[in-house]
């Protein structure tokens, strides 16, 4: 009997649609966030100046859909998880219940972190056009008022999801060999550490901006690849 609110058996063929959906939804978000990490510092300047710097390329319109398609993907990106919720949900109702407590969390606060994300720079760059001085102390203060306790809340249920997943896989609570614990969006970090390595271009600050959104597409693509393989066992 199924006691924690989703049906839990393994219906193989809406878990693949629920990750290809995710897919879908991945790659949207990340066109959204290349459409605002596309750009570079200044090199004359350094710190918090030499960060905002780069923003004053971006134009309103790339800010406006970067955060139109981010609303819009990351609450479907997000549910897409449900897909890996069943494999565990079976098995394991207490990672379950965990996993889907990550979910919601995720759900209610990833789309509002990422408008902050782009209110920021829209505000920097009207900021600067206005007092060039002011701008970045104002910026740094509207941040810390609005983006930081979002996503102060936000990793909280980030982390949660990511951490209950590894534990599931590697503790062999899914139809997944325990090695599948590797297809995390924590692949994300891996991928900004060699992205960054390469050094400061328009192309890897763009792949840099959209870590979360890479680390997903990497995750629900290898469950993905390997689903068939499963459900045949």
């Amino acid at each position: 009997m199924n006691t924690i609110g989703i049906e839990n058996n393994l219906d193989w063929q809406r878990i693949r649609h629920l990750f290809k959906l995710g897919m879908i939804a991945s790659v949207m978000v990340l066109i959204g966030d290349m459409l605002l990490g596309w750009c570079v510092p200044d090199p004359a300047l350094s710190g918090m100046e030499a960060y905002f710097s780069k923003y004053r390329t971006v134009s309103d319109a790339r800010i406006f859909f970067s955060a139109l398609l981010g609303l819009i993907g990351i609450p479907v990106e997000v549910l897409s998880y449900f897909g890996v919720y069943r494999l565990m949900a079976d098995r394991s109702p207490r990672h379950a219940h965990a996993y889907r407590a990550g979910i919601l969390g995720m759900l209610t606060f990833g789309a509002l972190v990422h408008v902050i994300c782009c209110a920021v720079p829209f505000y920097y760059n009207k900021l600067y056009a206005l007092a060039p001085d002011d701008a970045v102390r104002s910026t740094v203060r509207f941040a810390a008022y609005f983006l930081l306790p979002a996503t102060a809340v936000f990793l909280i249920f980030f982390f949660l999801t990511a951490i209950v997943q590894i534990s599931a896989f590697a503790g062999g609570k899914t139809p997944y060999p325990k090695w599948c614990a590797v297809f995390s969006f924590l692949f994300g970090f891996a991928a900004i550490a060699l992205v960054r390595g390469i050094g400061e271009y328009p192309l890897t600050n763009a792949l840099s901006t959209g870590w979360i959104s890479l680390g997903s597409f990497f995750m629900l693509g290898g469950l993905l690849l390997l689903s068939h393989k499963q459900e045949g066992k």
